[in-house]
Formats: structure tokens, C-alpha cells, sequence
């Protein structure tokens, strides 16, 4: 997408707030390919957004000032106080305030805004908290500012941002993506899917995931796994789990490595590493499974512990 203005003419809002929900995803499927000549990887990913999700509210401010205040809320998600602290940035460092600075350059927007979060999605841990933030934030303001701007105008200003901005940005809660996660195709899956999910202490930059991983030859591609969603079929999707990044972030990550034997002992019906890293989840047969697993990870202190579910 080029620089031009999307819009320009003065605007105006009543609104007195706008809230926007910021849903977590995990990577069911997840191969690397070529590398691009942008630096980007050529990926082919099936994303799940779940119940696990942040809050954004969004307030007029006067002139085209800007705003971020950060909460923590992950007690209400179900991580407790045993949990790291919250490091979230509150300048021009998160990507919530790269998105609405984004948005006022390319609309010629001269509104400002307070932009609070309620953060309750790890960070560092392959659920693309940052990412579903900053759809949240194009969506928010775009409403706030009475801007008019489409779904799509709106991928186009996400995938500046990042790669798996697009999705949330779908429209749909489930997704293959393809390019380097900007090319969309929203699919219809009837499955619901109950996951258990730890966060271990450590965290992983995803460039760093990147480098160090080295694909090893063909793979079974992603069709037979959505066919399997679409069955209902629970083994069979847990037999076609996958996802190219993890043996290299199990070489940087001690943590990956012990959560990949706890939950093979645990025996849940499938186990994988979400994205970069380094949350994991189980696939369950149900949310009763998903809560009583959770509380012999919560015993066994692996990490920061959860459950939530894929509606599809």
C-alpha cells in the first residue's frame, strides 16, 4: 500500500467512547517457506482466534494527542498472581500507538485519542497479543473518528504493521494465511476446540525464532487438517498439528522443551507450540479435560496457566 491520504476531509466524532475486544490466536498450522526478498518468510498458517482476549477503550482527546495507559487484568483470565509483571510499553514502542499513529497519517486525521488496554494476553508468547491489539486500535479509532475506512482498507494500513495483523482483521474467527500473513481466506469451521495453554516464564523474540530455524524437507500440507476440522474429527486434527518453528525454538528455549514432555505425559488429544513461542497448548476433548489438566500444570508451576476455547 502507498502513502496516500485515505481521507482527508475535517472530522468530527460524538462518540463519548468505543470499546473493542483484541482476541488472542494460536497457530494450528504454522510452515515457513522461502525467505522473501523483503526479509519476510513466505508462510502457510491456519489461525484460531479464542476466548482469550484484551479490551481497548477509546476517548476523544483534544487536538491530535495521544494517549496509552495500560491495565493489568490477567487475573480475570484466569493467571494469577504467580505470574510475571506486566511489561507492556505505553509509547511509541507498542504497536496500539503505532496503529493509531498510522491511521491519523494516512487519513489526515487531526483528532487525538486516550487509549486505555486491559492486557490479559501474554506477551512474548506466540498468541500475538501485540498484534490483535493494534486490529483492535484500527477498528477502535476508525469508529471513534468516524473515518468510514472498509475492512480492507483497514488490512492494508494492519499489514504495514505486522504480519499477523491482517487476520484479526477478517472478520472471521478462523483464517488461512498465506504471503507472509496478509493474503486472507477466512474459513467456515464448525468445530468448537477446548485448549489448555501455559505461558512459561521465559519469553522469545520472533526474529530471533526465525533465524534459527531450518526447515527439513516436505510436509503434509494444510488441507487434510482443515478436512478434519470440518469433520469434527478431534484425532484426526491433533494428528495433523504442526508447526515449522518449533524444533528452533525448542534449541533457544529449555522451557519449550519441558512443556513438549509435560503435556506428552499428560496426554491431552494433541500439543503444540502457538507461533514464535513459547505458550503451548493442549487440545482437549472438552473444557472439563482442558480445566482438570489445567490444574496439574498449575501444580506443577510450569508456567502461567489457562483455558479458553476456539469458537469456529
Amino acid at each position: 500500500m502507498d502513502s496516500k491520504v485515505l481521507f482527508h476531509e475535517p472530522q468530527a466524532t460524538t462518540a463519548v467512547a468505543v470499546r473493542e475486544t483484541a482476541p488472542a490466536k494460536v497457530n494450528l498450522f504454522l510452515n515457513v517457506e522461502t525467505k522473501r526478498p523483503d526479509g519476510y518468510h513466505e508462510l502457510e498458517t491456519l489461525m484460531v482466534s479464542l476466548g482469550l482476549h484484551d479490551t481497548l477503550e477509546f476517548r476523544p482527546l483534544p487536538g491530535e494527542s495521544l494517549e496509552l495507559v495500560a491495565h493489568d487484568a490477567r487475573t480475570a483470565a484466569g493467571l494469577g498472581p504467580s505470574s510475571p509483571p506486566l511489561e507492556v510499553p505505553v509509547g511509541p514502542a507498542n504497536l496500539v500507538w503505532k496503529a493509531a499513529q498510522l491511521l491519523q497519517e494516512r487519513t489526515g486525521c487531526r483528532l487525538g485519542a486516550r487509549l486505555e488496554l486491559w492486557k490479559r494476553i501474554p506477551v512474548a508468547a506466540g498468541l500475538a497479543g501485540g498484534s490483535t491489539d493494534a486490529a483492535a486500535t484500527l477498528r477502535g479509532l476508525n469508529r471513534l473518528w468516524n473515518l468510514g475506512l472498509s475492512l480492507e482498507e483497514l488490512r492494508e494500513l494492519g499489514a504495514e504493521l505486522g504480519s499477523d495483523i491482517p487476520f484479526f482483521l477478517s472478520g472471521r474467527p478462523a483464517a488461512l494465511c498465506r504471503g507472509r500473513g496478509e493474503l486472507i481466506t477466512p474459513l467456515d469451521l464448525p468445530l468448537g476446540l477446548a485448549l489448555v495453554i501455559v505461558k512459561p516464564a521465559a519469553g522469545l523474540s520472533t526474529p530471533q525464532v526465525f533465524r534459527a530455524c531450518r526447515p527439513q524437507g516436505p510436509h503434509p500440507g494444510v488441507e487434510p487438517l482443515i478436512a478434519a476440522l470440518k469433520q469434527g474429527c478431534l484425532a484426526a486434527v491433533a494428528q495433523r498439528l504442526h508447526n515449522t518453528l518449533q524444533p528452533a525454538a525448542e534449541s533457544l528455549c529449555p522451557s519449550v522443551v519441558l512443556l513438549k514432555e509435560t503435556f506428552s505425559r499428560l496426554s491431552p488429544v494433541g500439543h503444540l507450540m502457538s507461533g514464535s513461542g513459547t505458550c503451548y497448548f493442549g487440545l482437549c476433548r472438552n473444557l472439563a479435560e482442558a480445566r482438570r489438566l489445567a490444574g496439574v500444570l498449575q501444580a506443577q508451576r510450569v508456567g502461567s496457566v489457562f483455558v479458553t476455547s476456539v469458537a469456529c
